[in-house]
């Protein structure tokens, strides 16, 4: 079972705010949202 995580991590969409968990809020999780909306899935390509 070494290393299962990073096998399931695989094509996961990640997003990073520099926003601290307590102080996070509605405002801060539309902007994740619109983030996530806007990207190219490739699943591995190029």
């Amino acid at each position: 079972m070494k290393n299962s995580l990073l096998w399931q991590l695989s094509y996961t969409e990640i997003y990073i705010t520099p926003t601290l968990w307590p102080d996070f809020r509605r405002q801060h999780f539309a902007e994740a949202l619109i983030d996530y909306g806007n990207r190219q899935r490739r699943f591995g390509s190029l």
